[in-house]
């Protein structure tokens, strides 16, 4: 009989378009409701990763910057925004909302440009969920008496927040919604390599008609951020990045009367038993880690899968891997966009070789990449090590290391054996083999038969060196309030 020939489909482009999108050719800072000049004189550019372009020259603030911003959001906390009706800012929040989602196609194209990420991850998630935490939080800001019954609520002052370049429009909303529906006023200090959908965020805040000084926005890079994190009048520091830099922060703060919250890095164990729906599982595995290039930090990025169905998962894992498209975030296609950055690509690539020198089964995908640009195919490790560096330390990258279990109490002992905790996935048919595992894997958020699903309601934070304190739902407002 004939062998049947395959054909590979090759997908038309379909690319979003950009002429809806206004970016500046320079920002500068966002101080008391205005755009200033950063005291330094000092700009840097901001690149798109996928073409390696300039999209624009960003105010690099230093300490003096920060000062005037932290004055600012000192005098609109005492004259304005603590005074005013909580029911009055709510109305502020919910137009901020509003304007997100009004403005959702322009945000999530520039989000895709400046960071990387496929065009459809930022339209479908991003920006939506971003609005999402602005509306939840609009309803709270007049009702903290009931979310706190007993209790004397009052906001803590003046916010500073570091926010990471992963997510960088949501994790703004994740930060700023809570903290204004409490009744403080933020200093807010985005990712240097990822500035642009914040400062469009000021731009929408002056269209909202916010009260000048509530939300400050100051960019740079590690220096701005320290001055933020150090600065005396800051009350509370939020912040989300890297375990080594929470834990600078943690120092720097202790001892200082400042409320913190930090979330860190993780090494998720997403968990497949032999019961499991296998195809849905696999599709899981696959949005856990590739969709979004690994650059979550609850990326499932290491799997644990059931030595019975070994084979055949791995077998539709490549398979699906096989499919994936990685190209031009802008692209409706693209699965896998661009790496952040030239210098996160370079710790991924480290990664890949320690994976290999550590003597794990390294496979990826053939696949055409663009000759500009950052990129990095998805890359699974097979056979590998409990203490393989892959197994234990955070890449943030595309890169999934798989082991096996026989038992359960095998794969919770391997599942938490890291430093992180996170978050983590379970996939089986077993209400009770969910419930018994979520009570004994130490992450913060455990999702069953699904991935990567937020909401504004639910809270989430980590364990171990993933940080403290938990943002979204009733926990995220705890956080910015005095509780008496």
């Amino acid at each position: 009989m004939a062998k049947k020939k395959t054909i590979d489909w090759q997908l038309a482009p379909a690319p979003e378009s950009t002429d809806h999108v206004r970016i500046d050719k320079q920002y500068e800072l966002f101080i008391n409701g205005k755009w200033q000049k950063p005291k330094s004189g000092k700009y840097f550019d901001t690149i798109n990763p996928a073409n390696e372009q300039k999209l624009a020259r960003i105010a690099e603030a230093n300490a003096a910057d920060v000062d005037a911003a932290v004055k600012a959001a000192r005098k609109a906390y005492d004259t304005v925004w603590s005074k005013m009706p909580a029911s009055e800012r709510a109305k502020y929040i919910y137009r901020i909302a509003r304007l997100l989602q009004e403005k959702a196609r322009e945000f999530a194209v520039i989000e895709s440009m400046d960071g990387g990420k496929a065009i459809r991850e930022s339209r479908d998630v991003d920006v939506p969920l971003a609005a999402a935490h602005f509306f939840y939080y609009a309803g709270w800001a007049d009702k903290l008496k009931y979310a706190f019954p007993g209790k004397n609520v009052s906001p803590l002052g003046v916010a500073g927040q570091v926010i990471p370049w992963n997510f960088p429009l949501l994790m703004a909303a994740w930060k700023l919604a809570p903290a204004l529906a409490c009744g403080n006023s933020v200093v807010l200090k985005p990712a240097e390599t990822t500035p642009l959908t914040a400062l469009k965020l000021a731009e929408l805040l002056q269209e909202a008609e916010l009260p000048e000084g509530v939300v400050n926005i100051v960019t740079g890079a590690g220096a701005t951020g320290a001055a933020v994190v150090n600065h005396p009048d800051v009350n509370k520091v939020a912040f989300t990045g890297s375990t080594g830099v929470g834990k600078l922060i943690q120092r720097a703060t202790a001892g200082s009367g400042k409320k913190l919250t930090l979330e860190l890095g993780g090494k998720a164990a997403n968990i497949i038993f032999a019961d499991a729906t296998i195809d849905q599982a696999v599709e899981g595995i696959i949005n856990g880690i590739y969709f979004n290039q690994g650059h979550v930090c609850c990326a499932g990025s290491r799997l644990f899968v059931e030595e019975g169905v070994y084979d055949e998962v791995i077998r539709k894992l490549k398979h699906r891997m096989r499919s994936l498209v990685v190209g031009d975030p802008l692209d409706k296609n693209t699965d896998i966009g661009a790496i952040n950055s030239k210098e996160q690509l370079a710790t991924i690539n480290r990664y890949l070789k320690f994976g290999v020198a550590d003597g794990a089964e390294m496979y990826a995908p053939t696949c055409d990449l663009p000759t500009r640009g950052y990129w990095c195919r998805p890359t699974l490790f097979l056979n590998v090590a409990q203490s393989a560096r892959i197994a234990q330390e955070e890449i943030f990258g595309p890169v999934l290391a798989v082991q096996t279990f026989r038992t359960v109490d095998e794969v919770i002992q391997k599942a938490n054996n890291t430093p992180y905790g996170l978050s983590a996935g379970v996939w089986t048919d077993k209400g009770s083999k969910i419930f018994n595992l979520t009570s004994k894997l130490r992450a913060g958020v455990i999702w069953a038969n699904t991935y990567n699903k937020f909401d504004p309601t639910s809270p989430f934070g980590g364990y171990k060196e993933s940080g403290y304190g938990r943002e979204g739902g009733l926990h995220g407002l705890g956080a910015y309030l005095r509780l008496n």
